[in-house]
């Protein structure tokens, strides 16, 4: 047994067929059955139920899962130590972004930090808070930007963006001539939200809740701008962050809300006792110091 017959293991079990597997990995199927057929021998045990229609794991398959997942993470642990302690500072970095942040403070930081190391890639994610944190908790991101606040025990988190969301109507809506709306004014509107991924969607909700009436909800997206064009469409109100109002276009008009206001706070996240890359450290070392240099957290690296 090698470490090859557990990651392939892993694959066709992730996949519950061989045929997807082999695809996934570049190999033929009659390869991965072999060497998944030899893995059992090894093991004496059958790691998968093939009399049914679908694939699925034994009993014993489920163990041997669970293990090969924690010795193949450990591998790549050990691979990446060894990257670090040769000093090729190179890697890659897989971080979660939601749509709804400024489109070009994300750009300008990786170009500046891709200038001090060329050779770390990205893979960015986008996608809501939810998804982010879950992907975050399961190691399929290494860093993740959300809404806070966030789990404290799960997750060490720095803040840094706080603004205040405001109200966007149509230029011809009654209250866009305004300075300034209380929430509960908006009781009878049509509202565009946010889809249920989003965690800024959660906090629309039970911030109207608490100003006595649930919001109507007429469409949802995963887009701003597209938020914005229903909005353009007189299709109904939405809320969203001052940094996105500032790049709306004329077809609508930003409110402040009053009474109360509603803050969104935005933070970085990575997940405690979670092995770090010595690519993901530099990332958030660098964006730490970059955009919130006081923070202590950065000595937790």
């Amino acid at each position: 047994m090698d470490i090859k017959h557990l990651q392939y293991f892993i694959e066709v079990a992730n996949y519950n067929s061989f045929t997807r597997a082999a695809d996934h990995l570049f190999i033929t199927q009659p390869t991965i059955s072999k060497m998944i057929k030899n893995l059992e021998n090894d093991l004496g045990v059958e790691l998968f139920d093939r009399s049914g229609k679908k694939l699925s794991l034994t009993d014993a398959g489920r163990v041997v899962y669970e293990q090969a997942l924690l010795i193949n993470k450990a591998f790549n642990n050990l691979e990446t130590e060894m990257d670090n302690l040769l000093g090729l500072k190179k890697g890659h970095i897989r971080i979660g972004l939601p749509p709804i942040i400024d489109s070009t403070f994300f750009p300008k930081l990786i170009g500046r930090f891709h200038q001090k190391y060329p050779n770390i890639t990205f893979q960015l994610i986008e996608d809501g808070s939810k998804k982010i944190e879950e992907s975050v908790a399961d190691d399929s991101l290494d860093i993740g930007i959300i809404m806070l606040p966030t789990n404290p025990n799960l997750f060490h988190h720095v803040s840094f963006i706080k603004e205040d969301l405001k109200l966007i109507l149509h230029p011809t809506h009654p209250f866009a001539s305004k300075q300034s709306v209380h929430l509960a004014d908006l009781k009878d509107e049509n509202f565009i939200m946010f889809n249920k991924e989003y965690a800024l969607r959660d906090l629309i909700i039970s911030s109207c809740n608490r100003a006595g009436f649930n919001p109507r909800i007429m469409s949802e997206s995963s887009r701003w701008d597209f938020i914005e064009e229903l909005v353009a469409c007189k299709m109904g109100v939405a809320l969203l962050p001052e940094s996105i109002c500032k790049q709306l276009s004329n077809q609508v008009q930003a409110v402040e809300i009053t009474n109360p206001s509603l803050d969104w706070n935005l933070g970085i996240i990575w997940r405690k006792e979670q092995y770090l890359s010595y690519a993901a450290k530099e990332w958030l070392r660098f964006m730490i110091e970059t955009i919130s240099p006081d923070s202590c957290e950065v000595n937790k690296l």
